[in-house]
């Protein structure tokens, strides 16, 4: 009787999912097989290249290595050192430098005495990619000629395509735009035609959107991200989606969609951990930037830690996150670290100055900040880039600024925010606009920019950039005389949070942050679903102001549900009280002064958790439509008059 080979019907079923890439259905079918008998070489690379692609990076590396083991007891050198080189590049991805360097020299070493031939190209990849992360572009660039020319020679699509492609890049990086980004299309043109393989496909599809990127073309960035996500969701690969996520919300933060920009990237940082940490601590630098612009700064120092933690340099989020603290000297050293990191790089050092010049102002400190102008507008020329060009002329107003020229302040900074505007990049419109404000004050012209403040204001408070309004409403408060002053009628909406304390002490500070973090999100998002101003967020609380009694209602009875939404699909959320009142009072200082907020803030808090307090009063006009409480008098702390109030019952109306 002749015994059956059990694991081949499996290996055959397997190829058969391969071709048609499904890589979950070969992966199961290959590991199975394993477990029964052993695998050849070319089978254990394919067990690994299926394991790449589900996202089992410890998997893949295991495979790898039992396939090269094999390969060299085979006598196939040539075969062992590829196999190396991509074991090599899979400890890259665990930020192992120790095991990625030892594999990388063993490929070396293996090809050393080997006529020229195929897998040749292979180590001059990744030899130029080594180049060129030390800023020998010329030695990359030659390098990556002749894996071309090598790929061409023996007919290898996939190597002539990536090849290619590297050329693009380290011309990009260089400075040969045009040059670069036409390589970089015709090597992509053939992924997108299905001209070479998944892997090959895969590649070219990140580094070109790392190449827009880093041009700052976020435009051209979001086109090509869009096409990477369909070619992932067809292929069904749980890795790449990851990545194609930290590119998304990079596009989704310079288009103001900060709630879902998070999203992506903390849904992306975790689906990475395990697979490409240089990635995952991109995405969590992309959290710790828009927890930046939030104002919470406690959420942005978690993120850029753990980015850090990971090997990224987490800047100029911390140095921005130092100047915001008022650590000015701090923020001035980490910037300058950064930028001695790699001077060579003129990309890298692109996404750097801006802050360079906003740190170098806050010291005092103008000729620093017109030497990073100067940079930045250099290179901005150099590589053709709208979005480089608008952050050159918002630093070059700041400077004219700072140096008491505000004629020149003001013309540059309308150019910014005009071309910022262009690009659909609403955060940086509204801080280049704020800045034409203060050019107009400080030319005299109040009015016009109280005009362009005001306007700034709104757009932060529509983003959730609270630190950034504040500031646009400071500003636009100071240029109103005593003889300007408003007093304007408002209804006024406090919430506060019960029992923090408690809670901080019952599940501890970590978890805490996540929940306030989420809590002031959820009320941002209500608010500005009903037109209400924030006007200050102090501990766990919020002041909101309403042009309209219905909409402070409607915001409250949003808010109330959704805490209890969250409360029942998730088991937990805080207890949030809520009080309104509708009143007179003056603005002053980007705020409302007066004896109507003081009582809007006493009868915040007389609520219980879970419930809206209103004045009678208020609530008057719009009682017919809410369902209420019997109306009691109440004294409030400080106030000598009794008040009336009721609560709504948000459950019922």
């Amino acid at each position: 009787m002749v015994e059956q080979d059990v694991g081949a019907p499996r290996v055959d079923d397997a190829q058969a999912a391969i071709d048609r890439h499904a890589w979950q259905e070969a992966y199961e079918l290959l590991r199975d097989a394993d477990a029964q008998g052993e695998l050849s070489p070319e089978q254990l690379e394919q067990l690994g290249e299926c394991a790449w692609w589900t996202g089992r990076l410890d998997e893949c590396i295991e495979a790898r290595e039992r396939a090269f083991r094999t390969f060299l007891a085979r006598g196939d050198r040539r075969t062992a050192a590829v196999e190396a080189l991509r074991v090599s590049f899979n400890y890259y991805g665990k930020l192992n430098k120790a095991l990625e360097a030892a594999w990388f020299k063993r490929a070396q070493r293996l090809l050393a005495d080997e006529p020229e031939c195929i897998e040749h190209a292979h180590l001059m990849r990744r030899e130029a990619a080594y180049a060129a992360g030390h800023g020998k572009l010329d030695e990359a660039l030659e390098l990556s000629e002749r894996a071309l020319e090598l790929g061409t020679r023996f007919g290898d699509r996939d190597l002539m395509a990536l090849s290619l492609h590297d050329l693009g890049r380290f011309k990009v990086t260089k400075g040969d735009v045009d040059d670069g980004l036409s390589d970089l299309d015709e090597a992509t043109l053939a992924a997108m035609h299905g001209e070479v393989g998944p892997y090959a496909t895969a590649v070219i599809y990140c580094n070109v959107i790392e190449a827009c990127r880093n041009l700052a073309d976020f435009r051209r960035a979001g086109e090509w991200t869009d096409a990477a996500k369909r070619w992932c969701e067809r292929q069904a690969i749980a890795g790449f989606p990851g990545q194609c996520r930290v590119d998304q919300a990079e596009v989704m933060k310079l288009r103001g969609a900060w709630v879902e920009a998070e999203e992506a990237a903390r849904s992306a940082s975790e689906e990475l951990k395990h697979f490409r940490l240089p990635v995952a601590a991109r995405a969590l630098y992309e959290v710790g930037e828009i927890r930046l612009r939030v104002g919470d700064y406690a959420g942005a120092s978690d993120a850029f830690s753990q980015a850090s933690e990971l090997g990224l340099t987490p800047e100029p989020g911390l140095a921005l996150l130092k100047l915001a603290a008022g650590n000015v000297d701090g923020a001035s050293t980490c910037i300058g670290r950064a930028l001695d990191e790699k001077p060579w790089d003129r990309l890298a050092r692109a996404r750097l100055l801006p802050a360079r010049v906003e740190i170098a102002i806050a010291a005092g400190d103008l000729p620093t900040a017109q030497d990073a102008v100067v940079e930045l507008k250099r290179i901005a020329e150099t590589f053709k880039s709208d979005a480089l060009r608008a952050h050159a002329l918002a630093a070059h107003a700041a400077v004219e600024l700072g140096r008491g020229d505000a004629g020149a302040a003001a013309r540059t900074a309308r150019a910014a925010w005009e071309l910022w505007s262009e690009l659909d990049a609403p955060y940086e419109a509204a801080r280049a606009r704020a800045l034409l404000g203060e050019a107009y004050r400080a030319l005299g012209d109040d009015d016009a920019a109280r005009g362009h403040l005001d306007a700034a204001k709104a757009c932060f408070q529509q983003l959730g950039a609270m630190p950034d309004a504040r500031r646009a409403a400071a500003l636009a408060a100071a240029t109103t005389t005593a003889t300007d002053a408003v007093v304007v009628a408002k209804t006024f909406l406090f919430t506060d949070i019960v029992s923090s304390t408690q809670l901080v002490e019952a599940i501890g500070d970590e978890a805490w942050t996540s929940v306030v973090r989420w809590h002031d999100d959820a009320l941002r998002a209500a608010f500005a679903a009903t037109r209400g101003t924030e006007i200050d967020h102090a501990g766990d609380g919020f002041f909101v102001a309403f042009d309209a009694v219905a909409d402070a209602v409607d915001c409250a009875i949003a808010i109330q549900r959704r805490l209890a939404e969250h409360r029942s699909d998730h088991g937990f959320a805080p207890q949030v009280r809520i009080g309104i009142h509708s009143a007179v009072a003056a603005e002053a200082a980007g705020g409302y002064r007066g004896k109507g907020v003081h009582e809007a803030a006493r009868v915040g808090a007389l609520a219980e958790g879970g419930e809206i307090l209103a004045t009678r009063d208020t609530i008057a006009e719009i009682a017919d439509r809410l369902s209420l409480s019997q109306i009691r008098s109440v004294a409030l702390k400080g106030i000598s008059d009794a008040v009336e109030v009721v609560s709504i019952d948000w459950r019922r109306t």
